[in-house]
């Protein structure tokens, strides 16, 4: 007499009835499926994530600004690291305002407005910040312009098909406003 279990092992090793057995197709399925599945999820999330928080920092920048704006900065003595932390009240936690690098500064008009990249060309420097910060809040009527960049960090890389990430792995955000202070 031969123990059932045994006896189909033994079955399934000489070959037998095994190209029949199905009993850990959906398991196999489930592993083949469920890594190109969960990463496809993980990086919708992801960009969802990143979405959410260049808006967050291009409203906090365009409040921040306002500040400039209306002459409330100026006459309350700002420096750059004063207008960092009017943004970052606005920001809802979601950033390390350690990080984020801003620059106030009066143009000549409209049409001179020229932006360069804060973290030089193509990271060549490793990704340093090339942007100095400054807060000049200009007087009444003239133009100005308030820029604010932040390094994002990436949780999940893309394989290759993230052609917007830096060098150092973070994803630059930035918000840039141009505008005429209001006659103060």
């Amino acid at each position: 007499m031969t123990f059932a279990p045994f006896g189909r092992l033994r079955a399934a090793l000489c070959g037998r009835d095994f190209a029949r057995d199905e009993r850990g197709a959906t398991i196999i399925e489930f592993a083949l499926l469920s890594v190109p599945f969960f990463a496809i999820v993980g990086a919708i999330l992801e960009t969802a994530v990143i979405f959410l928080s260049s808006q967050v920092l291009d409203s906090a920048v365009n409040d921040a600004s306002r500040l400039v704006r209306t002459g409330q900065a100026q006459a309350a003595g700002y420096d750059a690291d004063d207008f960092r932390q009017a943004i970052c009240e606005r920001l809802f936690g979601l950033f390390d305002c350690g990080n984020l690098r801003v620059r106030v500064s009066p143009i000549e008009d409209f049409a001179s407005a020229s932006v360069s990249s804060p973290v030089g060309d193509n990271c060549t420097n490793g990704c340093e910040w090339s942007l100095d910060e400054a807060f000049e809040g200009g007087n009444g009527t003239a133009t100005m312009m308030v820029q604010a960049y932040y390094k994002w960090p990436m949780v999940i890389g893309f394989g290759g098909f993230d052609g917007t990430r830096l060098a150092d792995g973070t994803k630059l955000m930035g918000s840039v406003h141009i505008f005429r202070n209001e006659p103060f």
